[in-house]
């Protein structure tokens, strides 16, 4: 309940803090590529179910048909506008509207696409048992994904070698999660933010 309160209070706050930097992104993503400013897609949240993540756009059009879901540095799909928004994690902003809708929190697991949870393990899909997070350990530590899939079929390399890692990380988090652990990422996460 409290954590709730926390993420709905902070999602709040942050969302009426950083409405004119939502304007000048969607400014900048409609002058650099046509469509939409959102990305919508659909992950796997608490229980298993399913829910609309929604992200700024920072690919172009239909890009998710035109390869893996998975993206590595270099990927010629992301915009040029994209490649800012991916780097600073600003692209993850819209994500508070999920916060608010009460189908992810400000910390847990990083949601993922229904095909690779379908690749789980019985204990790794005990990551479901809480909300998905919009930051995470893992999304720390692995903040670089996208330049660590090097091999030619990156996909398979974050099946095989990164997903079970991240997992590991979100699995202790679930066992050992609390109001203090996640104040403890968050600024974790800022100070990665800042740094760049």
């Amino acid at each position: 309940m409290l954590k709730r309160l926390f993420d709905l209070t902070a999602s709040l706050i942050g969302l009426l803090l950083l409405s004119p930097l939502f304007v000048v992104i969607a400014v900048m993503i409609c002058l650099n590529s046509r469509g939409p400013i959102f990305y919508c897609s659909q992950r796997v949240g608490r229980g298993g179910k399913t829910f609309t993540l929604y992200k700024f756009r920072t690919m172009v059009v239909d890009a998710d048909r035109e390869g893996p879901h998975i993206t590595r540095a270099g990927d010629p799909r992301v915009t040029e506008v994209g490649r800012i928004l991916r780097r600073t994690k600003l692209d993850e902003l819209p994500q508070l509207l999920n916060v608010i809708q009460g189908t992810m929190s400000l910390v847990g697991p990083r949601p993922e696409d229904p095909r690779y949870v379908a690749l789980y393990t019985p204990e790794q899909r005990k990551v479901l048992k809480v909300y998905p997070g919009i930051t995470s350990l893992a999304s720390v530590q692995y903040r670089h994904e996208e330049g660590l899939l090097s091999a030619n079929d990156w996909e398979a390399q974050y099946i095989h070698e990164l997903m079970p890692k991240k997992l590991q990380l979100d699995l202790e988090y679930v066992q050992n999660n609390s109001l203090l652990t996640d104040l403890k990422i968050l600024l974790k996460t800022l100070v990665v933010i800042v740094r760049g």
